[in-house]
């Protein structure tokens, strides 16, 4: 099952696909050096076959959810409040 991303979270590269495919209305394959590992983007859209629309710095790309993670941290917990002062 595929991983579900919001429109507009922040999303890294885990792993580097053998090739990316731009976001274009006619969609080229690039060379997958045209992002790093690493690399965070924004979730654009949602495409038919699993495929995410994520706008990087040298453009926009259609990746895999195999391929990218979430990189919005859910809250903190209040872990400050276990050491209660008790006098």
């Amino acid at each position: 099952m595929s991983k579900e991303f919001a429109i507009g979270s922040k999303v890294r590269v885990v792993v580097l696909p053998p090739y990316v495919k731009t976001a274009d209305p006619m969609p080229m394959l690039r060379p997958p050096d045209v992002i790093s590992l690493g690399e965070e983007g924004i979730v654009i859209d949602r495409r038919p076959g699993g495929y995410w629309g994520i706008r990087f710095a040298k453009g926009a790309f259609l990746l895999d959810s195999q391929y990218i993670e979430s990189t919005d941290t859910p809250p903190e917990s209040h872990l400050e409040d276990v050491g209660e002062d008790v006098t």
